[in-house]
């Protein structure tokens, strides 16, 4: 079993922002689906390739992330090497994506509460750059909407952040990581 979760905050004020990136990446992937909600996140289950997949868009807000994480890991038993989360990332231009493990929460607050709440770093991350302007708070910048030109380099990604999620299994994520890092 595999659990994906994509991060965001919930709410139409915050569609379309860069920290809304994981939000962004499922809703493309699954399309119109009927979400369920649980444990104060929305989740859907599938089969991909014969594997049952979770798709989860915690609605805590970014920075309580890591709880919602945990009870979904905790109920349906999911080891720490099944789950793949899917981010924005300051420090990569906008629209790069980058496969990592075992990496620091590098600054982004959901990440860092994951960690804390699953005790471990030692879980897959899809890192989808966003880039950073210098001159605007960080948090006003990450909450800021997405302009038409860099939402179209992220739509470029698309195909690939969609392949990842199909092509993901811990076993193979040194070789995920060299076809598309």
């Amino acid at each position: 079993m595999k659990l994906i979760v994509g991060l965001g905050n919930p709410g139409k004020e915050y569609e379309k922002t860069r920290h809304n990136i994981g939000f962004m990446c499922l809703d493309n992937y699954l399309g119109s689906v009927k979400w369920s909600s649980k444990f104060n996140g929305l989740y859907y289950e599938t089969n991909i390739h014969g594997e049952k997949y979770i798709f989860v868009k915690p609605q805590s807000y970014m920075n309580l992330s890591g709880g919602v994480v945990r009870q979904y890991v905790d109920y349906f038993n999911i080891p720490i090497e099944n789950i793949l989360v899917i981010q924005d990332d300051l420090d990569l231009p906008v629209g790069k994506i980058r496969l990592k493990i075992n990496s620091s929460a590098g600054g982004h607050n959901g990440i860092k509460d994951i960690i804390a709440n699953l005790g471990t770093n030692e879980f897959a991350r899809l890192k989808v750059g966003v880039s950073q302007d210098r001159s605007v708070d960080t948090k006003d910048y990450v909450l800021g909407k997405i302009g038409k030109e860099d939402l179209n380099k992220i739509v470029d990604k698309y195909k690939d952040i969609n392949k990842i999620i199909e092509e993901f299994d811990y076993t193979q994520i040194n070789e995920l990581m060299g076809k598309y890092n």
